[in-house]
């Protein structure tokens, strides 16, 4: 591997960067969102990662407030709730878009005490400081869309708010900081893999990933499966792409929750016995699968309910297609269906560990958060051989080839039977599950950072 990582154009050489108490600033893009996301899910783990390797965190937000000269105001701008920003002019909006390329300024905001974040979106960041650019993600955006050309942020330091001593950007996003390192993760690259699971348009995709891979002084992934499409299909040196995987963290107050309890909540929320249904969890998009899932679990004649938790995304009509059949016709398959869209984090977690079995036989993950959930709550697995999942799953689930339904029925009956075969899979989930514990994320980040002089 290389001693001396490329840096951008301005910025300092990694011997310049202080050695103590390194200040990373990650971006809110993902972090923003109401209901969160995989990414926003990264982001908060990174932050918390951070904090506990002695360095201080910091988040870049774009709200589509202007600066105030109330920074309490400004921290609510934050959180404020999903409403548009004030009409622009046409002519307005094209000027904001076409000088964004040149750069844009990002103030900083200190945690008042006074504001209180929601909590369904995981609360305030583990972070000493905010940064904020108004509508910093939307015009980059439009910005690379139209011109091509990635939008570069400073950091108006006020007081002794100190700006960070490296960016990290926890997606592949047109942007980069003036003067300081940047590292990008790159969690997958789906949307080349598997361009008919996505609406991106992959010309522009594929350019903004090169951009990024040109630009980065380091790049993170979160499995081996995703470095190697980053090395082959991004033309990077294998010494610029580290694979640090992912972490769970999952909250005390919840997994300390006793069996009883959670068993209780079930019986009285959804009507379910404990480990008397299949779960199935996850954004309802092509590369989740769904459709086969369904498919299985109608031809498997099992009585055991299936749970379904996810959104539209994109592309979902496919994959609900003979879902939406059975419920509609309203006969005994859709009385073992039940579907939401949403749920709250703390039922999502009790419906986790009161479930028989896990099914995420994806067909393609870049890391595959879910199964590792699962396996750390002592919750059976059914997943597939796409991409990174046999790297997270190890020996420790059931996998399938995620195009063959009738390999997935076999193993709905195989779990819904054998009480032994779902025990044996819980241990070596918890197993597998401890390969990927927080104190191991925590030595694989270290040791990039380390790379950067940020250690």
């Amino acid at each position: 591997m290389s001693d001396a990582p490329a840096t951008p154009s301005g910025a300092p050489a990694a011997s310049a960067v202080a050695k103590t108490r390194a200040t990373i600033c990650v971006d809110g893009f993902n972090i923003a969102l109401a209901k969160g996301s995989g990414i926003a899910t990264y982001g908060r783990n990174l932050l918390s990662t951070i904090a506990t390797m002695g360095m201080d965190g910091q988040v870049l937000y774009g709200p589509n407030a202007k600066r105030s000269a109330n920074n309490v105001l400004n921290e609510t701008a934050l959180v404020d709730a999903d409403r548009p920003g004030p009409k622009l002019k046409k002519f307005d909006r094209f000027q904001r878009t076409l000088t964004s390329r040149f750069g844009r300024s990002a103030w900083p905001i200190t945690p008042s005490g006074e504001v209180v974040w929601p909590t369904r979106g995981g609360g305030r960041p583990e972070a000493n400081c905010f940064w904020a650019s108004q509508d910093l993600f939307h015009l980059a955006n439009r910005s690379f869309n139209a011109y091509g050309k990635e939008t570069p942020v400073d950091f108006d330091t006020v007081g002794d708010v100190k700006r960070p001593d490296a960016m990290h950007w926890t997606a592949t996003l047109p942007l980069y900081a003036r003067g300081v390192p940047n590292i990008y993760t790159i969690h997958d690259l789906i949307p080349l893999r598997l361009p008919h699971t996505t609406l991106d348009d992959k010309a522009t995709y594929m350019a903004l990933c090169k951009a990024v891979a040109a630009r980065a002084d380091h790049i993170a992934v979160v499995s081996e499966t995703t470095r190697q499409d980053v090395i082959r299909m991004l033309g990077v040196s294998e010494d610029r792409v580290t694979n640090t995987y992912q972490a769970v963290h999952l909250p005390e107050t919840l997994t300390s929750r006793t069996q009883s309890d959670v068993a209780i909540e079930l019986e009285g929320v959804f009507n379910l016995g404990w480990k008397d249904y299949f779960f199935h969890f996850g954004a309802i998009e092509p590369k989740k699968n769904l459709g086969r899932i369904v498919e299985a679990y109608l031809a498997s004649g099992l009585e055991t309910p299936l749970v379904i938790v996810g959104g539209r995304a994109w592309l979902d009509e496919g994959e609900t297609a003979l879902l939406n059949q059975v419920m509609k016709d309203g006969g005994p398959s859709a009385q073992r269906i039940r579907r939401y869209e949403f749920m709250p984090f703390s039922l999502l977690i009790s419906l986790i560990r009161g479930a028989k079995a896990t099914l995420f036989p994806s067909l393609y993950e870049g890391f595959g958060l879910p199964v590792l959930e699962s396996m750390a709550l002592s919750t059976a697995v059914l997943t597939s051989t796409g991409g990174s999942l046999p790297e997270v799953a190890g020996d420790a689930a059931i996998s399938v080839d995620p195009y063959d339904v009738q390999a997935m029925t076999r193993g709905l009956r195989a779990l819904d039977a054998d009480e032994a075969l779902r025990d044996d899979l819980v241990r070596r989930g918890l197993t597998q599950a401890a390969k990927f514990s927080v104190e191991a994320y925590r030595g694989r980040l270290s040791a990039m950072y380390g790379r950067l002089g940020l250690s």
